[in-house]
């Protein structure tokens, strides 16, 4: 191979810049990137690079995780692929990727976009996927060796994407949620920038619970407070285990509540077996935390596995044995949020989806994906939903801002 917000929150998304434009610089000839087979080979090098000790999903311990119990391999349609980049022979970047066959536990939907490439008579898969196996989670996609040029390793990575589906015979490559400014320097060396939307929530320097609700319209606060009487009513106490109280006999419980929910609708996957929960529960006690619901006898009847970032808690999985009115909202909304409160945690994301959150005080925020599709008549087709598809969604947020 040739030498290779988010939206009334975050970065403006550049609105000028041409989608997928051919015109970029060259990588300097002395950088190279290879493909390495198995996260495993990158341990040493992990331990140098920033960014993994503030976003847990982009640390070894995460993905190793995955790939040590079979979640994300070649027989679950995760074929790893990992991107390294070095200057001179030595390592300076990596960019965790995956060989996909499909389009599932991505979270940025492209399956349209693979059924015009059907239709076309252009096959879609197999395709290059930078991301985080089944985590619509923002972070770093490019993580660089403390003291390196991240804007050499952006380049390079940037001329990998454009270049590996022509070397590697594939039809595209993506980048799924990178953060606002790797997107944007990505978009500026020629791929494609795409916009979406989460539900978040943010921090307004709360001291209480309280203080958060008192900046909603009466009527959410009133609603809120209604779903939280719920629980005491009922007798249902909610907590949060964490660190040391992290033990092994909570494996069963988390991976049975994680399964009530993928097994409960014909769309739900078992991405994660059990084996993951014991490894990570093991292995990043200063990083998961598992929100729990007891009734009256201190049998859990629910909980939450909720990840803790240096800035973010990232809520991920959840699952109840009962089905009780308001539980999903106080197990993984209003106690986390709580929690975040508490311990000054910036923002909380609950996961992809689901407009209800708007009303329990999540505001839409823009997220990021990068896309270099090969085919020109494809790609052509799809830089022009791209960019139309950004001017529809920022202006549903500023007119959401303008209803406030």
């Amino acid at each position: 191979m040739p030498n290779a917000p988010h939206g009334p929150r975050g970065p403006t998304p550049p609105g000028s810049a041409p989608q997928g434009s051919e015109a970029t610089a060259p990588a300097p000839q002395e950088v190279e990137l290879r493909l390495v087979d198995g996260i495993a080979e990158l341990e040493t090098l992990f331990a140098e690079l920033d960014g993994p000790e503030d976003h847990p999903f982009v640390s070894y311990a995460w993905l190793s995780a995955l790939e040590k119990t079979k979640c994300a391999s070649a027989e679950s349609g995760w074929l790893p692929k990992h991107l390294v980049v070095s200057v001179k022979g030595k390592p300076i970047a990596v960019a965790p990727a995956y060989v996909k066959g499909n389009s599932e536990g991505e979270f940025i939907f492209d399956w349209g976009w693979a059924n015009a490439a059907h239709r076309a008579g252009i096959e879609y898969y197999p395709k290059l996927l930078l991301a985080v196996p089944f985590t619509p989670a923002t972070g770093p996609r490019v993580l660089v060796r403390r003291g390196a040029d991240r804007e050499l390793a952006l380049g390079a990575v940037a001329a990998a994407v454009r270049e590996l589906p022509r070397t590697l015979g594939i039809s595209s490559a993506h980048m799924l949620f990178p953060r606002g400014d790797e997107a944007e320097a990505l978009a500026e060396r020629g791929l494609l920038h795409r916009l979406s939307v989460q539900y978040q929530w943010h921090n307004g320097g709360y001291a209480t619970f309280e203080d958060f609700l008192a900046t909603l319209p009466t009527k959410k606060r009133t609603q809120i407070r209604r779903e939280r009487k719920a629980m005491r009513e009922r007798g249902i106490t909610i907590e949060t285990i964490r660190e040391e109280r992290l033990v092994p006999a909570l494996v069963d419980d988390v991976f049975e509540l994680y399964a009530t929910t993928v097994d409960k609708f014909h769309y739900g996957r078992r991405y994660l077996n059990r084996a993951f929960f014991e490894e990570v529960l093991g292995t990043m006690k200063n990083s998961v935390e598992i929100v729990v619901a007891r009734d009256e006898g201190g049998g859990i009847i629910a909980g939450a596995f909720n990840v803790r970032g240096k800035e973010a808690l990232y809520g991920r999985y959840w699952g109840s044995r009962v089905d009780v009115p308001f539980l999903h909202f106080n197990v993984c909304y209003y106690h986390p949020i709580d929690e975040c409160i508490a311990r000054g945690t910036l923002r909380f994301e609950p996961g992809a989806g689901g407009e209800h959150k708007l009303v329990r005080g999540f505001e839409p925020t823009l997220t990021h994906s990068v896309h270099r599709i090969e085919h020109p008549r494809l790609r052509g087709a799809i830089a022009d939903f791209v960019v139309r598809e950004r001017e529809a969604i920022l202006s549903e947020l500023e007119g959401r801002k303008n209803d406030c």
